[in-house]
């Protein structure tokens, strides 16, 4: 009746400002009762009989999808001002003109609601026809989009009895989510709401939304109704406010009084505003192409023995007007007026929320914008930027409640179903979880969150109380939904997060993944090669290698110059390499040399002191293997837990399969490595550090943690932590993904951490830590090997190098008159020869030979001196005066002296 009043106001008023136009609208009524048959029928009637060359409706979605086709077949346009589901366009026939918003509209305007909040879960409640479904799917899209699930969607029956609703209404109250989208008639509403409210379902922690049809008619409901829906959110189209749509609805109400005197409670909704502006646009249309044709009916050519429809007539004015309609842009009263591709431009939306005895407005929605507080705003803030704590984008909303705070948007049901807690089944390691004996530190965290939780532990086993599988069969249920949550000592491993969703972590892995326990071996101090442990074999072959060449390098330098290099080349060289009459080494080359090795000689001898004297002295902490490279060359046998991850990390490590040996306790752990690889039991055993530090905890004498020592092992081992299908950030509780719950019990795990309760829970599960106080410290090899001083043996082989190279260029430049003699005849081989034999003589031309020979003859003696000169005397008859003869004589005093 509403619409009908205003397409009947429409006409008068257009009529009145547009006297002058040669056409006017003539309307024929009919009234559906409701009814889509009857919707139906009545089309039939006014296209077939009646021959009319448009149509304003039908009223409801269920009703148009036979009458639009219809339309289609008789070329009538048919513009419906109310008929807003989606699914209407999958018609998609050029007839059909829709003046109203499509529901699809509004979609993004709800997700973006639920975005601002961060709202994680939602549960659309739609009504069970045309008119709901066609929503769903673009609703479902929108909350994706936003990251919110929808795990169930309520459907109602457009005709269900309050047992029904109240059934529904049970399984919503059943379930987690508290955030639920109303998309129902207002009836159905009405009905749905006062349910939910005797039900206790519209106090705190509910979350109610309801899409804008419902929204649009809060003003026509009952006083009982609204009062049930006090704290619901919705959205409406906006429609600007003017003195034109102010003088409009007073008209209307006189008017609809005036012809309904019973109904005094009616009140102007969004659709009769919709039907005034579709009729002037109709008025408008008719007007632009009465004159390029006719009025009237073209008939069919059919036979005897055709259908009803078949004797339907084409409009021949149909075509034009159509067109006519896809082209018209006015004012209405909502607004502009834009029929694009048949459909209404879609427009800003109000959000409202229903406080008191009617709605209050508290935002409004904007397309390419967002939430905004007021539409004057020029720097929209989007909702993604919204925060509980941002009053710039919303007016404060009253919750259902009563209450200003923001609903978290789900709880846990106090009187539905408990949770499921998967537990892992073990033999040992019970200390994380245990169903029967130990409390769990679940227990501890859940008790730090803010409202009740009820949950029972559910053990991952078979009927004959085994396990019943590996930990990511255990996290492969809780992402089937099979159990709510799973607990233990679960790692948070990155593949594993693809399916579920992680605490934050009650237990730290620290810097490896995984970490290695072998046992300590025997005093190493009383083996008589204890000498040779400080250094690794390498280290040592290197060492003897850069002493051979230094000193070979040495005896280059030196041998031409110096009379103690002089002799066999083999005794040379050691001297060489011992350094003997360093005083003599006065060639600059062999300086730097010598400067160089001396330096890498003094850090080797101190370091090797230092670490034989920890070999000596720290006898405690000696580990029987130290490297992984050490345990797979060796092909020794090494441990893991059963049902771990670590199994396929050794594997990537290099272990093979046939060497990996599970074990399920402490205890089997301690009795594998006390038997030895050699024995039936392991050379070592690979876990989680918790894990590791709890077999520790109960054989601290025996065993200790060993750390890679070696570059290349540390590369490996750095690669495979790395990957990330074995890469873990420690123990945590695993949830589905998307779970609410996760998010709170990670906040209680910082409380839980940070405060006293975690001391009372590590005593019980480590023991007294005092007993044992070097067990949690890892044991790094003292042995030192060639990666910690490569650098110095760099630096020293190339300077010994590059001064080798300086000096042999420079010999064989000083020579090259004999490489390149004048006489070219001489072999090439001939002169190498020569080259080396002078290179083996003796340097007269250095300044150290020549002060060799002056020494030599500072050295004679007196007695030798006379004895030397009475022999020149004699060979050479030496006769001269006794001038002569003292002056000689004198001189060689002089010279003896």
């Amino acid at each position: 009746m509403t619409g009908l009043s205003c397409i009947n106001m429409s006409i008068s008023d257009f009529y009145a400002k547009h006297s002058h136009y040669k056409t006017r609208l003539v309307l024929h009524a009919r009234d559906s009762k409701n009814d889509d048959v009857g919707a139906a029928a009545a089309a039939l009637d006014l296209i077939k009989n009646v021959k009319i060359e448009a149509t304003i409706g039908p009223v409801t979605s269920m009703q148009a999808n036979f009458v639009i086709k219809l339309g289609e077949k008789a070329q009538v346009p048919i513009i419906s001002f109310s008929a807003s589901s989606p699914s209407l366009a999958s018609i998609r026939s050029p007839y059909f003109f829709r003046a109203t918003l499509s529901d699809s509209a509004q979609v993004n305007a709800i997700s973006a609601i639920v975005q601002a909040f961060g709202w994680r879960e939602a549960v659309p409640v739609y009504i069970d026809n045309e008119y709901g479904v066609g929503i769903m799917p673009y609703l479902t899209d929108s909350l994706q989009a936003v990251d919110t699930k929808v795990l169930y969607q309520s459907a109602i029956s457009p005709f269900a009895t309050d047992d029904q609703i109240l059934e529904e209404l049970c399984k919503l109250k059943a379930m987690q989510t508290r955030v639920f989208i109303v998309h129902v008639s207002p009836h159905l509403g009405s009905r749905l709401f006062t349910k939910a409210k005797e039900e206790g379902m519209m106090g705190k922690c509910y979350d109610w939304l309801m899409t804008y049809r419902m929204a649009d008619f809060l003003n026509s409901m009952v006083y009982f109704v609204i009062e049930s829906m006090q704290g619901v959110l919705g959205v409406k189209p906006y429609v600007p406010r003017s003195k034109r749509v102010k003088n409009f609805r007073v008209q209307w109400k006189k008017k609809f009084h005036h012809d309904h005197p019973d109904l005094i409670d009616a009140e102007l909704n969004i659709y009769g505003l919709w039907a005034y502006d579709a009729t002037i646009a109709l008025a408008m249309a008719v007007e632009r192409v009465a004159g390029t044709m006719n009025f009237g009916f073209q008939k069919r050519n059919i036979s005897s023995s055709s259908t009803n429809l078949e004797t339907l007539g084409v409009s021949q004015i149909g075509p034009s007007l159509r067109q006519a309609l896809s082209n018209t842009n006015c004012r209405g009263i909502t607004g502009d007026f834009l029929l694009i591709n048949g459909h209404l431009k879609s427009s800003a939306f109000q959000m409202v929320n229903v406080v008191g005895d009617g709605a209050r407005r508290v935002g409004f929605w904007l397309p390419g914008k967002g939430l905004v507080k007021r539409l004057k705003t020029t720097t929209a803030n989007t909702s993604k930027n919204y925060s509980a704590n941002n009053s710039t984008t919303l007016t404060t909303i009253i919750w259902p409640g009563d209450t200003a705070s923001i609903p978290k948007g789900w709880e846990i049901p106090t009187d539905g179903k408990k949770l499921r807690i998967g537990v892992p089944v073990k033999e040992g390691f019970t200390q994380f979880a245990n169903v029967t004996r130990y409390p769990d530190l679940f227990d501890a965290v859940v008790a730090e969150l803010p409202y009740a939780v009820t949950y029972e532990y559910v053990p991952f086993a078979n009927p004959d109380v085994n396990s019943a599988g590996t930990y990511n069969e255990l996290i492969h249920h809780v992402s089937l939904g099979i159990f709510d949550a799973a607990v233990g000592d679960i790692s948070i491993v990155a593949n594993r997060s693809l399916y579920v969703d992680f605490t934050l972590p009650y237990m730290e892995s620290g810097r490896e993944s995984i970490s290695m326990i072998v046992p300590l071996t025997k005093d190493v101090s009383k083996n008589a090669w204890v000498f040779l442990k400080p250094l690794t074999w390498d280290l040592w072959l290197l060492s003897l290698v850069f002493f051979i060449f230094i000193g070979f390098v040495v005896w280059v330098f030196e041998h031409r110059i110096n009379e103690d290099f002089r002799g066999l080349l083999l005794t040379k060289l050691a001297l060489a390499s011992g350094f003997p009459s360093l005083s003599t080494m006065v060639f600059a080359h062999t300086r730097m040399v010598v400067i160089i090795w001396c330096f890498v000689g003094l850090i080797l001898s101190q370091s090797y002191t230092a670490s034989l004297s920890s070999f000596l002295t720290v006898q405690q902490f000696q580990p029987s293997v130290t490297t992984i490279d050490e345990l797979i060359k060796k092909g020794d046998f090494v441990g893991y837990q059963k049902g771990s991850f670590v199994k396929e990390t050794l594997k990537s490590l290099g272990f093979d399969e046939s060497k990996l040996m599970p074990f399920k306790s402490a205890e089997e752990c301690g009795q594998l490595l006390s038997r030895g690889s050699k024995n039936g039991g392991v050379a070592a055993a690979f876990d989680g550090p918790t894990t590791i530090h709890l077999i520790l905890a109960q054989n601290c004498s025996k065993y200790t943690l060993v750390e890679p020592t070696s570059t290349l092992e540390a590369i490996r081992w750095k690669n495979v932590s790395n990957i990330q299908e074995f890469n873990t950030d420690g123990l945590g509780f695993a949830f589905p993904i998307g779970s609410p719950l996760a998010p709170d019990i990670s906040r209680a795990i910082l409380k839980v951490t940070e405060g006293d309760k975690i001391k009372d829970i590590w005593g019980k599960w480590f023991g007294d830590l005092s007993t044992c106080p070097d067990r949690c410290n890892s044991v790094r090899s003292n042995r030192l090997g060639l990666s910690s001083f490569w650098g110095l043996f760099l630096i020293a082989g190339i300077s010994s190098f590059l001064a080798l190279i300086i000096y042999t260029g420079m010999f064989i430049y000083q020579n090259r008159g004999i490489l390149m003699p004048s006489d070219s005849r001489v072999p090439m081989w001939s002169r190498i020869l020569h080259l080396l034999k002078i290179f083996n003589q003796k340097d007269f031309k250095s300044h150290t030979l020549k002060k060799s020979i002056v020494d030599d003859v500072r050295g004679i003696t007196a007695p030798a001196m006379e004895v030397a000169l009475l022999f020149l005397l004699r060979k050479w008859h030496y006769r001269s005066s006794w001038n002569a003869t003292n002056t000689f004589c004198r001189r060689c005093l002089s010279l003896s002296k």
